[in-house]
């Protein structure tokens, strides 16, 4: 094997090429050595069985041996600095002889000729690989020899740093066969691609500009800081703080999704790999989310924070000291606020597509009542820009919000009713005062981050941002639709929570219902609506006996809850007496839904019947609104029934069919149709 020498030629190959040769000097000699004591070199079936005469010579180990002197730092030839075995050597803590080693193992993925090499060394055609014998042999060390033999140890450098495999453990220690695992042959060549072992655990995690200070944290991970850990709340920005900092302390970031790391078959072995991929490269590790380790696989936290090289971990959980031998550097890692918000996605909006941001779309605004990660605010551009092509290249306000709804966690989806809001404020008949305080609500919802987080306005308590109010009223009188509407004006899903899937007769497991409720909702940015929150939000009440304490304990949890929950909810009630009183004083808002007057029925009985639906010349809306005190989810109801009683005659609505929808309603209300509230229709109920 002979190096080139042409100038031009890569570094680290001429110097891998160049101790290499030695290597094939050693193969060499032991060959000569093999081919003068074997007796029968034509035999065309050598190294498949073993004659009495082959046992014998065998034996004689020192007489057929032969090797050179041990390798030591006199006989190897000098590493060059810059080489990427030189930074192996130093990175790893290696030896002159693991080095050695190392080279022996790895020269059949350089040359097909010593796969032949080391069969004839091995007298077994089939194995083709240098055994750890026969790599000691090469070495000229003993195979008894304690020390050298410990370089081949399953913790020792070599073998633990996944730079050396060592295959057929079920065969006796020295028979062992070594191979260097392809994705280091690859780095030792120049190769910088990632080990595909870790191609669906790694997460595209990168330094981003303007969130937070990294320097702080870059300055202690360069002075040899082993670990930290950054805790986040929704919208946090701590993966990308982590990165920034390794970035700012001269190191490569990789970064491991814990949750898929989770879901691996085999994540120790994953560990592995990524550990060696960071050693490889210099890079430090940024895990994220600690949530989906910190139940089920605290073994494997262990297994993370015992890694030689700098790990930053991100979660939303208190730390656990029992997750690390190492105690870490606590830090909290900020949001991104509203100021820092909307530059991300415009430069991520840039980098995306060529089209210039139009005048009328302002990420500042939009982005406003969301909470988002740095890169799920460089998702939501991405998403938005697709979009707007889609439809034709223009990009608008909607496509922004849908892109930033896209980046919503599903979790959610499986404990409450999504819905996307397709009303606006023009659908509400409200009174002024209620429509006002709906309004507030919105702002409230829009501006939390610069009132409670850049200007302090909730210090202490440990309560989160979040907003939340409570509508009461009759059933019917706008709860629902108001929520809807205060979600379509956020650029929010609504989410409604099943009554069903919370509430259990079990002592414990409502609270344990709610708390999956509450931490799903954390990764989505919506707007949580309690229906009948009575029901679950109930007054406390003197103990008398097991069941009033568990209620009571029940209450006192959501009161806790609900104040530390950083996102939009909306508690609705028919019976606004129930609630207890300490949750009216932790509401931002309470909305009262009185039933509509004379003139806000009018409006809703042309709403609710619409545009669309033909109209007989008789109708009488004012006299409908006058007399029928209805709320307007009965109006919307009876105005359904005419529009079916109508497309089944082929004729419009006339008086007759919505009389004749209005007693259905009072029957389903279990109202009496007196003559007073139906004055000159009463026959038409009557025929």
């Amino acid at each position: 094997m002979t190096p080139p020498d042409h100038p031009a030629e890569d570094l680290n190959l001429r110097h891998l090429l160049a101790r290499a040769v030695g290597v094939e000097q050693r193969i060499r000699h032991a060959v000569e050595a093999r081919r003068s004591t074997d007796p029968d070199p034509q035999d065309a079936f050598r190294g498949l069985y073993l004659t009495d005469e082959n046992i014998a010579r065998l034996l004689d180990v020192e007489g057929a041996r032969g090797f050179p002197d041990p390798i030591g730092t006199d006989t190897a030839p000098a590493a060059d600095g810059d080489s990427r075995l030189a930074s192996l050597e130093a990175g790893f803590g290696l030896t002159a002889l693991d080095i050695e080693i190392l080279l022996i193992a790895l020269v059949p993925d350089l040359d097909e000729r010593f796969e032949a090499f080391y069969g004839y060394l091995n007298d077994d055609v089939t194995r083709r690989r240098p055994s750890i014998g026969l790599a000691l042999g090469l070495c000229g060390l003993s195979p008894a020899d304690a020390v050298a033999r410990g370089r081949l140890a399953a913790r020792a450098p070599l073998r633990h740093a996944g730079l050396l495999l060592a295959e057929d453990l079920d065969r006796p220690f020295l028979s062992r066969a070594l191979r260097v695992p392809d994705r280091v042959t690859a780095h030792l060549l120049g190769d910088d691609t990632r080990d595909p072992r870790l191609a669906d655990l790694l997460a595209p995690w990168h330094a981003v500009e303007g969130v937070g200070d990294p320097a702080p944290l870059a300055r202690v991970l360069a002075d040899g800081l082993p670990l930290a850990y950054l805790s986040e709340d929704q919208g946090g920005a701590g993966t990308a703080l982590a990165a920034s900092a390794l970035a700012l302390a001269g190191h490569g970031v990789l970064g491991l999704d814990l949750a898929r790391l989770a879901q691996d078959p085999a994540p120790a072995d994953a560990v592995r790999s990524l550990v060696r991929e960071a050693r490889l490269t210099d890079a430090g590790l940024v895990c994220a989310p600690l949530d989906a380790l910190s139940r089920e696989h605290p073994h494997l936290l262990r297994l993370l924070t015992a890694t030689p090289v700098p790990t930053v971990i991100v979660g939303r959980v208190p730390w656990d000291a029992s997750w690390s031998t190492v105690p870490p550097l606590l830090l909290h890692a900020p949001r991104v606020e509203p100021s820092a918000r909307g530059a991300l996605w415009a430069d991520a909006y840039r980098r995306t597509t060529s089209a210039p941001l139009p005048d009328a779309v302002d990420p500042d605004h939009l982005l406003a009542p969301f909470l988002l990660t740095p890169e799920q605010v460089t998702g939501a551009a991405r998403s938005a820009a697709q979009t707007a092509q889609l439809d034709g290249g223009t990009l608008t306000p909607g496509h922004v919000r849908q892109g930033a709804r896209a980046q919503n966690a599903a979790g959610l989806d499986r404990l409450a009713r999504r819905i996307e809001p397709t009303v606006n404020w023009h659908d509400l008949v409200l009174p002024p005062d209620a429509h006002a305080q709906l309004r507030e609500l919105t702002a409230r919802a829009r501006h939390r981050d610069r009132v409670l987080g850049e200007w302090g306005m909730r210090p202490g308590g440990g309560r989160g941002r979040g907003v939340s109010a409570l509508f009461a009223g009759d059933s019917g009188t706008g709860k629902t639709m108001s929520a809807e509407v205060i979600a379509a004006d956020l650029g929010l899903d609504l989410y409604t929570v099943d009554l069903a899937t919370v509430i259990d007769k079990y002592v414990g497991e409502t609270e344990k219902n709610l708390e999956r409720i509450f931490t799903e909702a954390a990764g989505v940015n919506g707007v949580l609506l309690f229906d009948e929150a009575d029901a679950i939000f109930g007054k406390r009440s003197d103990v008398k006996d097991a069941h009033d304490r568990y209620a009571n304990v029940e209450s006192a949890y959501l009161l806790q809850r609900m104040e530390s929950f950083d996102g939009l909810a909306i508690l609705a009630t028919n019976l606004r007496a129930n609630l207890d009183d300490a949750f009216t004083r932790r509401l931002d808002l309470v909305v009262d839904f009185p039933v509509p007057d004379p003139e806000q029925r009018l409006l809703l009985w042309e709403r609710c019947l619409g545009p669309l639906l033909p109209r007989g010349t008789d109708l009488d809306l004012a006299f409908c609104a006058e007399n029928f005190e209805l709320a307007g989810g009965n109006i919307r109801s009876i105005a359904v029934t005419a529009a079916y009683l109508a497309a089944d005659t082929g004729g419009a609505v006339t008086m007759t069919t919505l009389i004749h929808a209005i007693q259905r309603e009072y029957q389903k209300l279990g109202r009496l149709t007196l003559a007073s509230e139906f004055g000159p229709y009463l026959g038409l109920v009557q025929g």
